[in-house]
């Protein structure tokens, strides 16, 4: 889901949510009035009284949005349907400023999914920021490790933020730099 909008919203209670680019944590007070500026990956950034604040996708309805669905696999999938569904995840993670996500943006350098001696599955991935400095950058850890542990037979995604090699605008899909006009 993706919107680059400007449609009006009031908090139907108190909700969590982070100040971008700072990546510090606010609760915003019910009865707050903005609007919606994107919607993607079933997270929503929001411009509330001159500041942009991404609220998660599980406190949705308090902007009167549905919360994502649950995830699903096939009885008895194997490592390779959990890969897919791991890539799948990582598509739905965007930083709030910048509408591509982490994959198509070259920001995701492995995912890998292996088995744990109780059965259930552990995901490691090694991703980078655009810029070192980035106030988000625990913000997208942290999204990209709860999106991943929303997988089923996925108990535990560990995150490691890695910036050997750097990230450079030649990493992006074709897509992305089309989108962004950094071809």
């Amino acid at each position: 889901m993706y919107s680059r909008s400007s449609e009006p919203v009031r908090l139907e209670r108190d909700c969590a949510a982070v100040l971008v680019p700072q990546g510090e944590a606010v609760t915003l007070p019910a009865g707050s009035i903005g609007y919606i500026t994107q919607a993607l990956g079933g997270s929503y950034t929001v411009f509330i009284e001159g500041n942009l604040f991404r609220i998660a996708g599980h406190d949705a309805d308090a902007i009167g949005k549905e919360p994502p669905s649950p995830l699903s696999l096939p009885d008895g999938a194997d490592d390779e349907a959990v890969e897919v569904l791991v890539w799948k995840q990582l598509r739905t993670c965007f930083d709030p400023e910048i509408p591509i996500n982490v994959v198509d943006l070259g920001l995701v350098y492995e995912a890998n999914v292996s088995r744990r001696d109780d059965g259930n599955r552990f995901v490691e991935v090694k991703m980078t920021l655009t810029a070192p400095g980035c106030g988000m950058g625990d913000i997208l850890v942290d999204d990209v490790r709860s999106k991943l542990e929303m997988i089923p037979t996925v108990a535990e995604a560990d995150v490691e933020l890695v910036f050997d090699p750097p990230w450079n605008r030649n990493m992006m899909s074709e897509a992305a730099r089309l989108e962004t006009g950094m071809l």
